[in-house]
């Protein structure tokens, strides 16, 4: 016997209620789209942002609710690539399914509004500086053109950083000049003077290159990408800015059609007294690159050597280029227990960044911590920069790779991080992680008439270095960055210990005159 329509419409409703489930055909924009698109979107999607279009007002979004549906449900927007529930971090913009299913019953129903009384007040959005007024504000020498059309754009500018001392800074805060091309920043430090001499080589402001910078850096202050929110350390952490430095900051230019220009700027906050922990970094990664072409599923591994202390983990900075399609990285502790740090599964190079954990992660001494990369070298990654494919190697070019993860850390006393220090890897890291590891050799290595020898030493080097002995090649070509085949100053003051100290005295018995038995 069937039931009358009105009374299977009276139990479907109830059945709706008591499951708390919201039907298609009752969703609106005022009531419950709003309030995920402002939310999650309208960071970049509002007027003067790099969002190509605004979602702020219903007008804006009921025009492209079928393209929101798609565009979100396939997790292609917002762009948050860490999977869930390996590594927990701040400022997620990853919708649940629930807000999935919810703009997909808006668009569906055909993108009804609602009442109007539905609506929340609109977001406010800070446009001068989040954290305050800053300590000391660095800006790009001049304006930059960003041409209308075209391949994205990768440039370094070199800003000098007036301060008298040594500093530690308790937060940095990025400003995009135009928010319309400005797709992500990165903030290295430069103490040797080396990005200086090529900056303007072009007659443009600053230098182009592509994945690095072209320089070892000697430390790091982090980076910017939208939708980013700038946060300041714990008490008694800071990162380590030396006296005499460059800001080399890196920015990727996105054209939007017309042309721009830009004139970005950072805002650097100092703890208010000298920080007792610095924030260091180790990288694990891998030069044992060769990707033959037309292979799908290329596997690198890489992993670190045993932590030598025990270390709390701040962030993670993942590094692929464009053949990247998934990279993973797990610590695994001496007890034998596997702690997931972070697991992409669909790279994107443009869309790298550095992710702050919700809750430092400690890691005991002993603790190895390991990297699965896996590139796609063939015809169908519409990423791929060379067509038709072709072998691929490690290396800084478009069309060159990477596997490379780095981890900011601190850890409980600068002797501990000294040992960090002399972990491989562990300068690049601290780069990667927002950090400097040396505090100035005189501080926490030999005494002043050590650092004084060996930047004798070093002082005697011809400009562009000293050419690696065959026999070493092996040993030494992970720290020649350039890829030269020599070793220049900054890659010598670069290594860690103890190879730094046994390059200095190889090149100091190369330098002394040769002793003969003649009179």
């Amino acid at each position: 016997m069937s039931l009358p329509n009105s009374i299977r419409l009276i139990l479907s409703s109830a059945l709706v209620i008591a499951c708390g489930v919201v039907r298609a055909d009752e969703v609106t924009f005022n009531k419950q789209v709003a309030p995920i698109l402002w939310k999650n979107c309208a960071s970049c999607h509002r007027p003067g942002q790099i969002g190509p279009f605004s979602l702020i007002t219903y007008k804006d979004a009921a025009k492209r609710a079928e393209f929101i549906k798609q565009i979100t449900n396939d997790r292609r927007m917002p762009p948050w690539k860490p999977e869930a529930g390996f590594g927990e971090f701040r400022d997620v913009r990853r919708l649940s399914d629930e807000d999935l299913k919810t703009l997909a019953h808006w668009a569906d129903a055909g993108a009804p509004e609602g009442n109007p009384k539905d609506l929340p007040q609109p977001p406010k959005f800070v446009d001068g500086w989040q954290l305050g007024e800053p300590d000391l504000v660095l800006k790009m020498p001049k304006p930059f053109a960003v041409y209308a059309s075209g391949r994205d754009i990768y440039r370094n500018f070199v800003i000098t950083v007036p301060v008298d001392r040594d500093r530690t800074v308790a937060a940095v805060e990025f400003r995009p000049g135009n928010r319309r091309v400005v797709h992500h920043a990165l903030l290295f430090l430069d103490a040797y003077g080396q990005a200086r001499k090529r900056d303007g080589g072009d007659g443009q402001p600053g230098y182009a290159t592509f994945g690095g910078i072209g320089i070892l850096p000697t430390g790091g202050l982090g980076g910017w990408a939208p939708g980013s929110t700038p946060r300041r350390m714990p008490e008694g952490v800071g990162m380590y800015l030396a006296k005499g430095s460059d800001l080399v900051m890196q920015v990727h230019y996105h054209p939007d059609g017309k042309p721009e220009t830009d004139l970005s700027s950072v805002g650097i906050y100092f703890t208010a007294k000298p920080a007792t922990k610095i924030v260091g970094g180790i990288a694990v990664r891998s030069r044992s690159i060769d990707i033959p072409p037309g292979e799908s599923h290329h596997v690198v591994h890489a992993q670190s050597q045993p932590l030598p202390t025990d270390v709390t983990t701040l962030a993670v900075f993942p590094h692929m280029h464009n053949l990247g399609r998934e990279m993973k990285m797990t610590a695994v502790t001496p007890d034998g227990a596997e702690l997931p740090l972070i697991w992409i599964r669909d790279w994107d190079f443009n869309w790298q960044g550095s992710y702050q954990y919700r809750q430092p992660v400690h890691l005991p001494k002993g603790t190895v911590l390991k990297v699965d990369a896996v590139y796609d070298n063939t015809a169908d990654n519409p990423k791929n920069p060379s067509s038709p494919p072709k072998r691929v190697t490690w290396g800084e070019q478009t069309t060159d790779e990477m596997c490379l993860c780095g981890v900011s850390v601190v850890t409980e006393t600068p002797a501990d991080m000294k040992k960090i220090r002399s972990m491989n890897f562990a300068q690049l890291g601290a780069v990667l992680g927002g950090g400097i590891l040396s505090l100035g050799d005189s501080k926490t290595d030999a005494g002043d008439s050590d650092k004084r020898a060996r930047d004798e030493v070093l002082r005697q080097l011809p400009a562009n270095g000293f050419a690696i002995p065959d026999a070493y090649k092996d040993k030494l070509a992970r720290f020649d960055t350039n890829n030269d085949g020599r070793l220049d100053r900054a890659e010598v003051e670069a290594m860690p210990e103890p190879s730094r100290t046994r390059v200095i005295d190889a090149i100091r018995k190369k330098l002394e005159p040769e002793k003969t038995d003649k009179p």
